[in-house]
């Protein structure tokens, strides 16, 4: 492996920088953005029994704050909800566009390793087969291994590129859906929450219907 590495030129370098940066990105996300941590499946719930048993206090709306994305969502609307209901989802955006905005960290960076790994490989294949033409008019035809180290220096980088740009594509795509299905989860929820305190859907009737 490391004879292929150094057979490929300099241009494998930032290739090799470049898979380091999305592996640590794609271990980092998929760690992150586990659903149960972002937003738990009975969060709602809990919130309910509190409504119903009138446990509902700034204490218990500091914990939700503080347990997950999904619990600081929904206690901006309840710290907004006597506001009415516009203010209540006006205040929900503004905490969901924040969250969301922490979610899609870093996968910006992923989709550009992506891109950019291809066109890194193609410039280390112009770069091998300038190398290749110059022997060619340096000594002509005749050396046969001049030219097969340029042309295995071209085909290398273009390898690496592609085997560093195939999987971070893929992790990207992975790790957006799973953003976009949080980001849905999220919004089901807090639409439900601005129901119920605005006396458009029964609390009793809300746990039921969440799944």
């Amino acid at each position: 492996m490391l004879e292929i590495i150094q057979s490929g030129g300099w241009m494998m370098v930032p290739i090799i920088i470049a898979s380091i940066l999305a592996l640590a990105i794609t271990v980092e996300r998929f760690w992150t953005l586990r659903p149960g941590k972002i937003a738990p499946p009975d969060l709602l719930t809990q919130v309910w029994g509190w409504m119903k048993n009138k446990q509902l206090d700034a204490s218990k709306i500091r914990s939700l704050k503080d347990s997950s994305p999904l619990g600081n969502v929904l206690a901006a609307g309840l710290i907004n909800s006597r506001h009415g209901r516009q203010i209540m989802k006006e205040s929900i955006e503004e905490v969901a566009s924040h969250e969301i905005h922490e979610m899609e960290r870093y996968l910006n960076a992923l989709g550009t390793v992506a891109a950019v790994a291809p066109l890194m490989g193609l410039l280390g294949t112009v770069i091998g087969m300038i190398k290749v033409f110059a022997e060619i008019m340096a000594q002509g035809t005749g050396q046969a291994n001049l030219l097969a180290g340029g042309i295995s220096e071209a085909l290398i980088t273009t390898a690496a590129g592609l085997v560093v740009a195939i999987p971070a594509l893929i992790c990207h795509r992975i790790l957006q859906r799973r953003v976009d299905e949080i980001v849905v989860y999220m919004e089901q929820e807090a639409l439900k929450l601005v129901d119920v305190l605005h006396g458009e859907r029964e609390v009793a009737d809300s746990p039921e219907n969440a799944g």
